[in-house]
């Protein structure tokens, strides 16, 4: 079964937390979240954003935004961030607070990845050329390894097909196994063509903290203050 379900899915509350923290009234929950991630996707530059995390208590939302590029998130002096807040703010109708979480390596990060590779193939770039550099940046970092699989009319070919590049191991029916997983689309002129990554990072025994912000060593944390006077945390 580890071949045919969702890495990350497949390791909740083992290795791995939920990336919306939240209970009852469920219709409107997932439809919130749902708004909420399409209009940070939408509202912020192509290609930066990694995860969406989303913590509510009754009447605060916490969004933690995972981005290579934070200042282009923050803007300058904080009025980008600002502007977002106060627009989720009128979506959700609740008290809306912003952290901004830093990807140190984004060439081990999946979704950075896929949306790299997603972003070329719009642009007309030869697929294999861009899997290859993608590749060869992940096992520079150390990866134990890497898979891109692809799938779609490649080069303009009248006939869709499948293929896959991999180099090391993906340990996808081991638990303890720390892989990375993320799928998109690219919307080009012969039609859609689908990405898939998946990247291991090691191994992880004992027991690990399933919060969404483990592992997260520097982010910046707006308030309902004014984003001017943001202020640094460190986890």
């Amino acid at each position: 079964m580890g071949q045919k379900t969702n890495p990350i899915v497949n390791r909740l509350g083992i290795i791995m937390g939920w990336q919306s923290s939240w209970c009852n009234n469920y219709k409107d929950r997932i439809q919130e979240d749902f708004k909420v991630r399409r209009y940070i996707e939408a509202r912020l530059p192509k290609g930066i954003v990694s995860r969406i995390f989303i913590e509510r208590t009754l009447k605060f939302i916490t969004i933690t935004i995972r981005t290579s590029r934070p200042a282009l998130v923050i803007g300058k002096r904080g009025d980008e961030v600002d502007t977002v807040r106060k627009e989720l703010k009128k979506l959700t109708k609740k008290e809306v607070q912003i952290n901004i979480s830093e990807v140190k390596r984004p060439e081990l990060d999946a979704p950075l990845i896929a949306k790299s590779l997603v972003r070329q193939l719009e642009n007309r770039i030869s697929y294999k050329k861009a899997i290859k550099l993608s590749i060869l940046s992940a096992m520079r970092m150390n990866a134990q390894g890497i898979k891109i699989q692809i799938s779609g009319r490649l080069n303009g070919a009248e006939m869709a097909r499948c293929e896959s590049y991999k180099e090391g191991r993906i340990s996808l029916g081991t638990f303890r196994a720390d892989v990375d997983y993320h799928i998109a689309v690219a919307h080009t002129v012969y039609g859609s063509i689908g990405v898939k990554v998946w990247i291991m990072k090691g191994e992880i025994y004992g027991k690990r903290e399933l919060s969404p912000l483990f592992g997260m060593q520097k982010r910046h944390r707006f308030s309902n203050n004014k984003a001017s006077s943001f202020r640094k945390k460190k986890l």
